[in-house]
């Protein structure tokens, strides 16, 4: 089984929505934690049992989240925190994670957030450890029976075994990290964490120290040694998701580990060694932005060693019954309501629907349609303007002809121009800046066509 499941835990948290929240999620997984609500209790706790993982309150009475982690650090450099903050505060977020903070989430917590971070935290889901099926259905798991899917799981199978770096490309909302986690559970490594790293969502002057650590005094706010995403990783596989938001500077340092998978923490002068394996993604054309010396192609070739391409929905319609069941089945079980299914007219529509934002959007809309819903059975009038008024798509290179009843004209403009941009926004990895430049647009030009057809989420 996998190792970091067997970790203490230690969840310090007022609220009780809050932490009633965080210990499901725990469950959920497969780990018990040990629970309070009071500062001085959590204190005692650490200073009897240094506990391995630590969820606390920012505002925690008697002894704050803040107090809470540097005393667990002091116990054990390498236990991991997560700070629970009713303050919207960046700032406060910053200061936190170069304190030493693993995250730092926002309360009212976000159940998509606090599971992404868990699972980071304990380094993927025991269910999922060297499960010949992981990758087969959503979250941890990917649901698809069409061809196109069906191509990536067999690439899939054949690149998991081996240690060669993979480049996932694909649409947002797509499922790379998915992709990701199924390479990782079928690999020999399964056993060891995957720790995955989101390159666009973290500011440079902090990714730097997330991805290496840093030592205590490396810079102001450093008051301890930081382990870094590297560290935690060694024997595992680390997913770099949007690797092309990463500053060349960065870039020269992950050009190293690739080549002799050792580096130094922010301010220090020994050279660690750890043996990982990289799978980085991105929903950019990495070749277009070496031509443009925005990436290096030195790294370039160094990541793309075996490129794995996720389909947008669109290329999968008929997995989208299976995915609207499926969404379906769990919004039914997690936000209550009487919803059943859906009646063929919607999900016909949801079929032709082009799903510009992929499957994340079209969770987003069962999510919205079953709280929304006055029915037990999903219809017509649940669906949002833009998926109902959806057209059939023209098969591709088909011309409409025009017949003795004569044409809707403005209709078939209008679906031509869809497919046009649709097909564009394929063949730019959904780059729109790109998109442009394959239609003869500008970007302006595009975004304001996009928004006019709803075609952005």
């Amino acid at each position: 089984m996998n190792q970091p499941m067997t970790k203490t835990v230690l969840v310090a948290i007022s609220r009780p929505e809050t932490a009633k929240m965080v210990e499901t999620a725990l469950i959920s997984r497969g780990v018990g934690a040990t629970m309070t609500n009071n500062g001085a209790t959590a204190r005692d706790l650490i200073q009897r049992e240094p506990p391995a993982i630590v969820l606390a309150e920012m505002e925690l009475p008697l002894a704050g989240g803040l107090e809470l982690m540097e005393l667990a650090l002091a116990q054990d450099r390498t236990a991991r925190v997560v700070l629970v903050s009713r303050q919207d505060s960046l700032r406060e977020a910053m200061a936190a994670m170069r304190a030493g903070a693993f995250d730092v989430l926002a309360d009212p917590l976000d159940l998509r957030e606090l599971g992404d971070c868990l699972d980071r935290l304990l380094g993927g889901r025991r269910a999922e450890a060297c499960d010949p099926e992981a990758g087969r259905s959503v979250y941890g798991h990917i649901i698809g029976e069409s061809k196109a899917i069906r191509d990536v799981f067999r690439l899939v199978d054949k690149v998991a075994a081996s240690d060669s770096t993979v480049m996932i490309y694909g649409e947002s909302g797509t499922g790379k990290e998915l992709i990701a986690r199924a390479i990782h559970h079928r690999s020999p490594r399964c056993h060891k964490p995957l720790i995955p790293v989101n390159c666009g969502a973290i500011p440079e002057e902090l990714l730097e120290s997330e991805l290496f650590g840093h030592e205590k005094g490396a810079f102001t706010s450093a008051i301890r040694t930081r382990v870094g995403r590297f560290e935690l990783a060694d024997g595992g596989t680390i997913f770099l998701d949007e690797i092309a938001d990463m500053s060349p500077k960065l870039q020269v340092k992950l050009l190293r580990v690739l080549q002799e998978h050792k580096f130094e923490r922010i301010g220090g002068a020994k050279t660690l060694s750890v043996d990982i394996r990289v799978i980085t993604a991105t929903n950019k054309n990495l070749r277009h932005a070496v031509q443009e010396g925005r990436f290096r192609e030195d790294l370039f070739y160094r990541l793309n060693v075996i490129p794995v391409t996720v389909p947008p929905l669109r290329e999968r319609r008929t997995d989208i019954p299976l995915l609207v069941g499926h969404f379906l089945k769990r919004f039914k079980e997690t936000k209550g309501g009487g919803v059943q299914g859906i009646d063929p007219d919607a999900m016909e529509k949801m079929v032709h629907y082009a799903w510009p934002g992929n499957i994340r959007e079209l969770e987003n809309i069962i999510e919205r349609m079953v709280i929304l819903a006055d029915g037990d059975i999903l219809t017509m009038e649940d669906l949002p303007g833009r998926i109902s008024e959806a057209k059939p798509p023209t098969p591709s290179g088909a011309v409409p002809r025009v017949t003795e009843d004569g044409v809707d004209f403005n209709q078939m403009v209008e679906d031509f121009e869809n497919q046009l941009i649709e097909q564009a926004l394929e063949l730019a990895g959904g780059v729109k800046n790109q998109a442009a430049k394959l239609l003869n647009l500008n970007r302006t030009t595009l975004v304001e066509k996009m928004k006019k057809k709803g075609m952005l989420v």
